[in-house]
């Protein structure tokens, strides 16, 4: 029934309403941050990830083989963690990729990268030296002082935990050899 003054419904239906629509509110943000998003979940459902073969021409070695085999199921990147992916066949040898959308990159037995010379800036994190390369909203990570080069494509959305865990697997698998230019 209307307000016969103004023809607005009753102020008890008005308070009702309001109270109706908050309560839809408050359902639907619980909702969300109980369920949120299972890293997971969401990354397994993302199917295999396809990398681009690249020459790797030391992929097939021992040290290839024993650093792949060391490597964690799991990473953390700017407090998300970033679960392995399978690789999509055909698969590069020596390679692995974790997360969903920019992925992380890892791949064993590369050549020499050819920016490495004698003047180049390298980075030492956790014992082992390393070569940025920059690209277009990725960076690109070299180990430049193990017997084989490894390479670590990581977003510029990353920050530095993938570095830093890669870097503790290297060395503690791979033994340190003096830079080749």
């Amino acid at each position: 029934m209307a307000d016969t003054d103004t023809g607005a419904p009753p102020k008890p239906l008005l308070i009702a309403a309001a109270c109706l629509a908050v309560l839809l509110v408050a359902g639907v943000a619980v909702f969300g941050l109980t369920r949120g998003a299972d890293p997971v979940t969401d990354q397994a459902e993302a199917g295999p990830l396809p990398l681009v073969p690249i020459p790797a021409f030391q992929s097939g070695s021992p040290d290839c083989a024993k650093l792949v085999g060391a490597l964690p199921h799991e990473l953390t990147s700017s407090g998300n963690t970033l679960v392995r992916r399978k690789l999509a066949e055909p698969a590069p040898e020596a390679a692995v990729g974790w997360g969903t959308g920019d992925p992380v990159v890892l791949r064993c037995g590369l050549g020499k990268p050819p920016e490495l010379n004698r003047t180049s800036q390298l980075r030492t994190i956790n014992k082992v030296q390393w070569l940025q390369v920059q690209g277009e909203g990725t960076a690109t990570w070299f180990v430049v002082d193990r017997p084989v080069y490894t390479a670590l494509t990581v977003p510029d959305t990353a920050g530095t935990g993938p570095l830093q865990t890669i870097s503790d697997v290297i060395a503690a698998n791979l033994p340190a050899v003096p830079l080749r230019f």
